[in-house]
């Protein structure tokens, strides 16, 4: 496309006038509408001529280069050499001189004698000196653009097609006649690329053209085994695009079966790779070496395995294949099989003698591998065939603890009888440990119903892998909220009383009222401490007193309310609430001496506002107490809490009193059986209700 050089005057800002219109002339709507946009993203600092000139160049920088002719090799990876642009600046601010009421007026600076600005070839860009850059417009038309070093472009057009050498475009289209006419023409130089490294003979391999890579081969048989940039013979190329007749040409030639790309990828590999068995045989019968490695040590035998072509991998056992070759990860071919799910060569492999039991170098099996992508019919066949289901991974898991972890309950079954339990102790997790992590509770099921024990703890190893140093399989079915798990293991016999932090505690704190059910209807203790943060009260009450009916309900259930009225400071003063982290640390450290008081608990800045309501329901639960200086403070600091200080004075309500000594003669679960009236009853229960499930 011709094109006029955009000129600038003094300070005034160029034209977009003629020169906007000769230069994007024989654009489409779409390309003009993409050139437009990038207009309007360009750098505000710059004069307007800039802006309308960089316009391109900021198209041209956010764009991935151009993608290669139809005519060209794609696996050729030397496209034409291109210049790369000059940073650029991006500002959001309009120009200083920019009003929307008043734009600037279009002013133009060049003058022409005719409609058309006279046509002006592209800069030599052996000889320019600027940058040249091309982009894609938005309909995917490939522009280059060259610009000047202060970033001012020269000159912009549609970016030019290179012509195709007469020899190449006559192999690419298999013109045989014409590809002799050029071999015996004297000028000509086979040895000649048109690109960095690809001569005739892969330009014909590459599409198949096997009677003109007779030809070229007849004129100058030396090149057969040269290589492009990437270090493609022809034979590899014509292997990488299936081109049978071609690969036969190339062997009968004596092209040399075992050179490798720059990857280390021979032939025979790519053979393996496209699966086709008749090439695999054309390069053995020349005598192909079997047993290369790529650059990632993977052999022609572990990609055919991984293929399932059990035709292949005979053929490459026959010709001297090794199937005890490993890649550079340790991984032979047989655990490539169970990896990817190849039934049919993973059971050749076994027919030929491959160790079943080798580990990579992650100590992974087959059997491992195998059941960690949820291949039954793998798992199967290997421990049919008495694969060890007792060779630990690389964290010290089982296949069992693997299965149990990716929730394959069929798999499981199956490595339950194979899978020593003994051998389970000694990796320090049980798999219903990890069953319960990952919520597979139909794992956890299959687990429960073959004898696992469901109060086995982690080591301390592992549960030092914990933050809270969980221990049993009860609390992390607690801490994910699962009641399912937690119902299934609590009728199989779990005991809520393990854990240091108990899982009573860790549902309290979550705020679900079923699972406290659940924990305490099964023997959970309501008035456990913490070992590491001892307190004067239970201490699941840090953890309920916001959701005042569960504090009730353990209070209900034999939760001491009686502690929380203790207090060393009694009515004397109490001292002064820390705020600074270094008093917090003294306080923390005399606490721990002598454990947290609920006075002082409950004076903390998110408990306090519900003092009043807190000291209101455990008033229920005692007889005669005395309300500490600190506790009295709380209540005085609201004055509809009065007449909660009104019922703490003594003496207490003679009916309260009786209660406690019922509750504490009876038993607080044993109260439904005394053979009272319905109200009475109710009574001793402080008249509990039912709450939401959460």
């Amino acid at each position: 496309m011709a094109a006029a050089s955009i000129s600038r005057s003094g300070s005034a800002a160029p034209s977009l006038g003629f020169e906007d219109y000769s230069l994007y002339s024989n654009l489409s709507d779409d390309e003009l509408l993409q050139i437009t946009i990038e207009r309007s993203l360009t750098d505000t600092h710059c004069s307007n001529a800039n802006a309308n000139c960089n316009a391109a160049d900021n198209a041209t920088s956010n764009t991935a280069a151009a993608p290669m002719p139809p005519h060209q090799p794609d696996r050729n990876p030397h496209p034409t050499a291109r210049m790369t642009n000059q940073p650029r600046h991006s500002s959001h601010n309009p120009p200083a001189n920019y009003s929307s009421h008043n734009p600037p007026p279009v002013q133009t600076t060049a003058h022409y004698s005719s409609p058309n600005p006279p046509s002006e070839k592209p800069p030599d860009p052996k000889t320019f000196d600027g940058t040249v850059s091309c982009f894609m417009t938005g309909s995917g038309k490939r522009m280059v653009a060259y610009r000047k070093a202060d970033g001012s472009l020269v000159h912009i057009a549609p970016e030019p097609e290179e012509e195709e050498e007469p020899l190449f475009k006559a192999v690419r289209v298999g013109d045989v006649s014409r590809v002799k006419a050029l071999v015996m023409c004297p000028g000509t130089n086979l040895m000649l690329p048109s690109k960095p490294g690809w001569l005739a003979i892969h330009q014909a391999a590459w599409y198949g053209q096997d009677t003109c890579l007779r030809v070229l081969l007849s004129a100058q048989p030396g090149m057969i085994n040269k290589r492009t940039d990437r270090g493609e013979s022809a034979l590899l190329i014509a292997v990488s695009k299936d081109q049978l007749p071609c690969v036969q040409v190339l062997l009968e030639k004596g092209a040399d079966p075992d050179i490798t790309n720059y990857d280390r990828e021979t032939p025979l590999y790519r053979a393996c790779e496209r699966n086709s068995a008749a090439m695999v045989a054309a390069l053995l019968n020349h005598g192909a070496a079997v047993n290369t490695h790529c650059i990632q040590g993977w052999t022609a035998l572990q990609e055919a395995v991984v293929r399932n072509n059990v035709e292949i991998c005979e053929m490459l056992l026959k010709a001297g294949a090794k199937h005890s070759l490993t890649n550079i990860y340790g991984i032979t071919p047989l655990f490539s099989a169970a990896q990817t799910g190849q039934v049919a060569t993973l059971r050749f492999l076994l027919k030929h003698g491959a160790d079943i039991n080798s580990q990579a170098a992650d100590g992974a099996t087959a059997l491992y591998e195998a059941a960690k992508n949820g291949h039954e019919e793998i798992v199967e066949l290997l421990l049919s065939q008495n694969a060890d289901a007792n060779k630990p991974g690389k964290t010290g898991l089982l296949p069992l603890h693997i299965a149990a972890q990716r929730g394959s309950d069929t798999i499981v079954s199956m490595l339950i009888p194979a899978t020593s339990k003994a051998r389970i102790r000694r990796t320090g997790i049980s798999p219903l440990h990890v069953a319960a992590e990952r919520n597979r509770d139909e794992v956890l099921e299959a687990l429960i119903e073959a004898g696992f024990d469901v109060n086995a703890q982690l080591s301390e190893e592992r549960s030092k892998l914990y933050e809270d140093r969980r221990s049993t399989v009860l609390y992390f079915s607690v801490i994910n909220n699962n009641i399912d798990a937690v119902r299934m293991l609590l009728t199989a016999g779990a005991d809520p009383n393990l854990d240091v932090f108990k899982p009573l505690m860790v549902a309290a704190r979550l705020g679900c009222i079923q699972t406290v059910t659940l924990l305490v209807e099964h023997g959970a203790d309501i008035n456990a401490s913490i070992p590491t943060h001892p307190t004067t009260f239970p201490a699941i009450y840090m953890f309920s007193m916001k959701y005042l009916p569960m504090f009730k309900y353990l209070l209900d259930h034999g939760g001491h309310a009686l502690s929380c009225f203790e207090c060393v400071y009694g009515s004397k003063p109490h001292p002064p609430i820390r705020t600074t982290r270094s008093e917090r640390d003294d306080l923390h450290h005399s606490e721990l001496r002598r454990g947290v008081q609920f006075c002082e608990m409950i004076s903390a800045p998110s408990i306090c506002r519900w003092a009043g309501p807190i000291i209101d329901v455990l008033l229920d639960y005692v007889g005669h107490v005395t309300l500490c200086s600190r506790l009295m403070e709380h209540l005085d600091s609201y004055s509809d809490w009065s007449v909660i200080k009104e019922k703490a004075a003594p003496p207490r309500p003679l009916m309260q009193l009786c209660r406690l000594q019922i509750l504490h003669l009876v038993g607080g679960r044993h109260v439904k059986k005394l053979l009272l009236p319905g109200g009475l009853i109710r009574f001793l229960q402080h008249q509990e209700g039912s709450f939401d499930d959460c």
